[in-house]
């Protein structure tokens, strides 16, 4: 449950960087996928690509997730 619990922190974290909260965005728009090394990437589509583009950030997005415990968070960051 923790993995799941860190992607959907890790969503959250992005939608934040993009501006748009968790309701101005589909959750679907917003992957968290992992490198072969395990380490999380961002991939965008629809309006969540369409808002990164007009803020001029760069590709991809950073991503951090950690877990602890029971507990699940992440951090995003966007560059420009």
């Amino acid at each position: 449950m923790l993995h799941l619990s860190g992607r959907w922190a890790a969503k959250e974290a992005v939608s934040k960087v993009l501006g748009l909260g968790v309701r101005g965005v589909g959750w679907r728009e917003i992957e968290i996928r992992r490198t072969r090394a395990g380490q999380p990437i961002v991939a965008l589509h629809g309006r969540a690509a369409a808002r990164r583009d007009a803020l001029g950030l760069r590709e991809p997005l950073s991503v951090s997730i950690s877990h602890i415990r029971d507990l699940a968070v992440a951090v995003a960051v966007g560059l420009r």
